[in-house]
């Protein structure tokens, strides 16, 4: 794949490929092992305190002299500490989520920092490019984690997006591929996110045990759950089944979060607990056999790219 875009000048990378910043899956380990292989990675902060933050940027720095962004979930309450940390450190990049990206967009900026927010709507998407973000990403249904309430899928999503605003869109949710990245820029992203794939990578910082689980996926095997909460993708184990047998009972916001209570996910993703922990992941995951470098990860979809271009370049229906 070559030439250039507004994303790849935007954040100047090689390639418009970028890995999601995830709890407990995306630390400085990944984020450089990304930047390093011509993508952009990002640092997911919103599983860290402000100190383990630090060290990540400390040795994320030191790993790579390319590009690399953080995640900051806007909801996160050290998050004063946290944008210090990213202008402190001079991170070229933050992504923004789970919040209104007024409040911080315009420091940022300040600081040169280029701001990205992640949306599930065109209307946020509105909303972000008034705020003065450079690009949004828009992620669909189909994606692992934190979702949209609205689930509108991606196929929905990007052209959407894309129509209502002036700035660059990045899709999201449901992209492993290159055909799948061919089908986001023929809808009108000029970039793909891609969470679950690198999940599934050596240099993620996830449990072996959910990587494992991660690739053993099959097609139904994750559900969108706790939306009076903050809806999230699943993948089915002992924990979600709890989590809906109560969401079948009516059960209010409070009664969820007791479900939920505190480092669910920690004790899934990150500590290896496969029943009772929280397993965020994307649809995507029953596609995927193998957990991969992430440098193989991004000349994977590069080639797949090409060849998807290819073929429909081949082809003469009309």
């Amino acid at each position: 794949m070559t030439g250039n875009n507004r994303i790849t000048e935007l954040f100047q990378i090689q390639y418009p490929i970028i890995q999601a910043g995830m709890i407990w899956c995306s630390g400085w380990e990944l984020a450089s092992a990304v930047s390093n292989a011509g993508g952009l990675g990002i640092i997911g902060s919103g599983s860290m305190y402000p100190h383990v933050l630090e060290e990540h940027l400390q040795k994320c720095k030191a790993a790579t002299n390319k590009p690399f962004a953080v995640n900051i979930p806007l909801l996160y309450p050290n998050i004063e500490a946290h944008m210090q940390l990213v202008i402190k450190y001079r991170v070229p990049i933050v992504f923004t989520s789970a919040g209104n990206p007024k409040t911080w967009t315009p420091l940022l900026k300040s600081h040169g920092i280029k701001v990205v927010h992640v949306v599930s709507s065109s209307l946020f998407a509105q909303k972000a490019e008034a705020a003065g973000v450079d690009a949004v990403v828009a992620e669909g249904f189909e994606a692992g984690g934190h979702n949209g309430r609205e689930e509108t899928t991606t196929l929905c999503l990007i052209p959407l997006v894309a129509k209502a605003v002036s700035i660059p869109v990045i899709a999201a949710g449901g992209i492993a591929t290159g055909s799948a990245m061919l089908a986001a820029f023929a809808l009108g992203a000029e970039a793909v996110q891609m969470g679950t794939r690198f999940v599934a990578s050596i240099e993620s910082s996830a449990h072996q045990n959910f990587k494992q689980k991660v690739i053993s996926v099959k097609e139904g095997d994750t559900m969108l759950a706790l939306k009076k909460l903050v809806a999230v993708r699943l993948i089915k184990n002992a924990f979600y089944q709890q989590v809906a047998d109560a969401e079948a009972k009516g059960a209010n916001p409070d009664e969820l979060a007791a479900i939920l209570g505190r480092g669910r996910a920690k004790k899934g993703m990150y500590e290896g607990n496969m029943d009772d922990g929280e397993l965020e992941i994307g649809q995507i995951a029953a596609i995927l056999d193998e957990v991969q470098p992430a440098a193989q990860i991004i000349a994977d979809v590069i080639a797949e790219f090409k060849q998807a271009q290819s073929r429909l370049c081949g082809l003469n229906l009309f």
